[in-house]
């Protein structure tokens, strides 16, 4: 698939993520609908620390290729398998969140909506970066899902702003939720 066409579907699903996050008060943003649940702000801080953590991974990647140091290695397992048919092959039904990607700081969601679409600027810019490489040799490991190559981190991208985002609309729509 083209790379401008990922993008624009990442950034659309963007969108529908900051719009589902947009417009809510403090007692909103900070409900949980368990103990063991995350509220919308820590959803969208681990929405921030996870892409920009793959974004900075695929800079990485193309970098070490064009000096020549590629940081992965190894036989590409998933090649020419869509994101879902990975995901379904490597996690499991409740996944742990991977310490780096945890919500730490918290704060006001205002801020983390603002990070997350500083994220679409840094995938666009890695977007032009990419000249004259092939994307589907430019590979960085997923923690749970192992070598993706640009390409299939572009639709994980999509996946996960997209899987979070009916986490969001799961929390707003609980019985409980703040009006």
């Amino acid at each position: 698939m083209d790379l401008e066409k990922l993008i624009l579907r990442v950034n659309e699903a963007g969108k529908q993520f900051i719009e589902s996050t947009s417009g809510l008060n403090a007692e909103q943003a900070l409900f949980k609908p368990s103990t063991d649940a995350w509220n919308i702000i820590e959803i969208t801080e681990h929405m921030v620390w996870a892409e920009t953590g793959g974004i900075n991974g695929m800079w990485k990647a193309m970098e070490g290729i064009r000096n020549n140091k590629p940081i992965w290695s190894g036989d590409a397992i998933h090649q020419g398998l869509s994101i879902e048919q990975i995901i379904e092959k490597t996690w499991q039904p409740k996944e742990k969140v991977p310490e780096v990607a945890k919500p730490r700081w918290g704060g006001p969601l205002d801020f983390w909506i603002l990070a997350l679409r500083n994220c679409q600027l840094l995938l666009e810019a890695l977007n032009n970066s990419i000249n004259g490489l092939n994307p589907e040799q430019i590979i960085y490991p997923h923690i749970m899902s192992g070598p993706l190559n640009v390409v299939q981190r572009f639709e994980f991208l999509r996946f996960h702003l997209e899987r979070h985002q009916k986490q969001i609309e799961s929390v707003k729509s609980h019985p409980d939720f703040p009006q």
